[in-house]
């Protein structure tokens, strides 16, 4: 769920990037003498198109049934399983959230808080009346600045805990910088800050500097869709089209200074701890006492600068560009961050650019979806915490935690197998392996709200509160003993996410959910589905990123020169297997921006099937409807990963994202020999691979 380590991006899902974040486990092949006890099959049968060949493309053999009907909801850019699972999910947080309104809960609980966000957001008339009010003590502080120093102490009052370079993998914020909050790369013994890059409206600087057409309109729409929104707040209209030039030739110009997600993805490129005090010697321009003043930085001796020259470039950029142009700049970001609880018409241009333009969606979704999801997204472990006493009981959290621990146990069997490997690597990826932490469908503690002022009748101000208290909440960790047993995802979040300095996982609850988690269903269709994604994440531990972590989530090299240069070697396979996927006429898939998801499909849906077998004591699982095992096995996999997505939202992924998209997940079972056997395939057709050919890691 997105980047890098979450299974896929949460924004539909990135989330990712939230980004975002299963019952049982799956029950042995049942015995012939017992009929009764038969499992549901599991998998859409309907969904199948027996027309085309499992070798020449076995998403759309298993998809290609469903895709011919599927119709992408107007308010979406794509639809598939992770959709209809998060629309599952959503449908019950409206229950308990709209069910919260009308109980009438005591001023100051955690249920009054929630019923006051939801009902502000929802209040549209109050909303119309106040117009840009809410927002002008922020233009206000805009309008003030009159210095360098002033400057930099607004940019450093906006960042914001944003930005997550290692669980969500996302490299950038707009606001013109970021800040991650985690143990150290080198030390874990306590809580750094990661200083990151921002300050771009569209989503990557790919949106700003590449050549092909479809962008260069992007880029020609965004332009008018600045002014359009400085003229809605008072500017004339040559006023609004001069300023709208000069801020996105500035944009322009950060996003030149960005780093690129390959380089960005690099944990040793982004290992420079620097000391506060040496930031205007290694970056100068920015007025860096001011910003850390403005940030609440002051007191810190060192941040790690993650991306080092875009830094250096962003501070230069500050003091070299005219100080009113970077004031229309963040004028315009004020703006447009907060958009969506202005009144309609600032609402509406927003969703015309950022979701009509860029991900193709024509319509906005309902005003009550996006209270729900503004909602979760401000209070959301009180929210989870009501979720899972009505939603996910005791007794699935411990079958899940079963599972995951008998594919841990597939993976450990599968290193001592390894014939590459040396014995002390083997040793060292199975102590991590044994030492990973798994957390199952909501944290062991919650996050207390008590301090988070909620008005019924702010929304605009409730949503800035709650920014700056998650961010309050992420400083207050610097410098203290790191938390592993710390959740990054709330549990009515459909996703699922390793956490590599914590050697931890997380699966929320809202992601155990059929079709990725049936307990009624065949053993075949649960490892299939949640058990490649559980193996997916155990992978991201053994991935091109997670593979430089050891056991205590330090970055430390425990590798023998001679099996990194064969991991080297293999996962230089697969990025040239996924170079050659195009999803878009000349539009190619990056194998080297997808490397570390890839590895994760290979080696988790290999260590799934493992389990899967496993499972089956010995035995044959029963053909069921004419299928085997290990076809019901691969198939569920697929449709775990069957999309149809508009053509916006695919470029954007592609070009944006860290994971491949859907269709191309599915074809990772050409890696696989069992898949071979299951639905033989040979030479000539399109995914057939010759066993030496087949990319097999862990």
């Amino acid at each position: 769920m997105h980047a890098h380590r979450w299974i896929l991006l949460t924004a539909a899902l990135c989330g990712a990037s939230a980004c975002n974040r299963t019952p049982e486990p799956a029950a042995e092949a049942p015995k012939a003498e017992a009929p009764a006890a038969a499992p549901v099959i599991g998998i859409d049968l309907a969904g199948l198109d027996k027309a085309v060949a499992p070798g020449d493309d076995f998403d759309e053999y298993a998809n290609g049934g469903w895709r011919k009907n599927a119709v992408i909801p107007d308010d979406r850019s794509s639809t598939g399983v992770f959709l209809e699972v998060f629309q599952k999910a959503e449908k019950r947080n409206a229950d308990l959230v709209q069910g919260l309104a009308k109980a009438n809960p005591a001023a100051g609980t955690p249920e009054r808080k929630i019923a006051d966000y939801y009902a502000a957001f929802m209040d549209e008339a109050g909303i119309e009346q106040r117009g840009l009010a809410p927002l002008q003590p922020w233009l206000d502080r805009v309008d003030a600045i009159a210095t360098p120093a002033d400057l930099a102490r607004y940019i450093g009052s906006t960042v914001r805990a944003d930005t997550d370079p290692l669980n969500a993998t996302n490299f950038a914020t707009d606001n013109l910088f970021g800040l991650f909050v985690a143990q150290g790369l080198e030390d874990p013994s306590q809580n750094v800050g990661y200083l990151m890059q921002g300050g771009l409206g569209m989503p990557d600087r790919e949106y700003y500097l590449a050549a092909d057409k479809e962008m260069a309109a992007n880029r020609e729409k965004y332009q008018a869709y600045i002014a359009h929104q400085l003229k809605l707040a008072g500017a004339s209209d040559a006023d609004a089209a001069a300023k709208a030039k000069a801020i996105f030739d500035l944009e322009m110009k950060i996003a030149n200074a960005h780093a690129n997600i390959v380089d960005s993805q690099d944990v040793h490129k982004a290992n420079n701890p620097w000391e506060t005090a040496a930031f205007a010697g290694k970056a100068p321009g920015m007025d860096w006492k001011a910003f850390f003043d403005g940030a609440g930085l002051g007191g810190q001796k060192v941040l790690i600068a993650w991306q080092p020259e875009a830094i250096k470039k962003l501070s230069a950029l500050v003091a070299s560009q005219p100080l009113q142009t970077w004031k229309d700049y963040l004028r315009f970001h004020a703006i447009d961050h907060s958009a969506g609880l202005l009144p309609k018409a600032y609402a509406d241009a927003s969703f015309e650019f950022h979701g009509k333009t860029l991900q193709g969606t024509p319509k906005q979704r309902d005003r009550w979806k996006r209270a729900i999801g503004a909602t979760n997204g401000a209070l959301g472990d009180a929210i989870g915490q009501i979720y899972v006493k009505q939603y996910f009981p005791a007794s699935s959290k411990a079958q899940v935690e079963e599972m995951v621990n008998n594919i841990l146990a597939a993976f450990r069997e599968g290193v001592d197998k390894l014939e590459w490997m040396t014995p002390a690597t083997k040793e060292k990826a199975k102590a991590k392996a044994a030492t990973m932490r798994v957390g199952v469908g909501y944290p062991e503690t919650w996050r207390d709200y008590a301090s988070l002022e909620v008005k019924a009748d702010d929304p605009l101000g409730n949503a800035r509160r709650a920014e700056e208290f998650e961010y309050r909440h992420q400083t207050a960790k610097l410098g203290k003993p790191a938390d592993r047993a710390e959740w990054w995802m709330t549990p009515q979040t459909v996703n699922a996410v390793q956490l590599p300095l914590q050697n931890a996982m997380n699966f929320p609850a809202a992601i155990l959910e059929a079709p990725f988690f049936d307990p009624k269903a065949d053993a075949a269709a649960n490892y299939g589905a949640i058990g490649a994604v559980i193996g997916h994440e155990i992978s991201h531990g053994f991935d091109n990123t997670g593979a430089e972590f050891d056991d205590q989530g330090r970055l430390r090299n425990w590798w023998t020169p001679e099996d990194a240069a064969h991991f080297k070697a293999a996962g230089d396979r697969l990025v040239a297997q996924y170079n050659a996927y195009e999803p878009m006429p000349g539009l190619h898939i990056n194998g080297e921006q997808t490397l570390g998801e890839n590895i994760a499909d290979v080696s988790g849906l290999a260590i799934a099937y493992t389990a899967y077998r496993k499972s089956l004591g010995g035995k044959e699982a029963p053909v069921i409807d004419g299928l085997t095992g290990d076809q019901r096995f691969f198939i569920a996999y697929a449709q775990a990963w069957r999309t149809k997505t508009r053509d916006a939202a695919l470029r954007a992924q592609v070009i944006g994202d860290g994971h491949a998209p859907g269709r191309y997940r599915a074809q990772t079972v050409r890696n696989v020999d069992a898949w071979y056997a299951a639905f033989p395939s040979k030479a000539g057709e399109k995914l057939f691979l010759e066993p030496k050919d087949r990319v097999k890691i862990w």
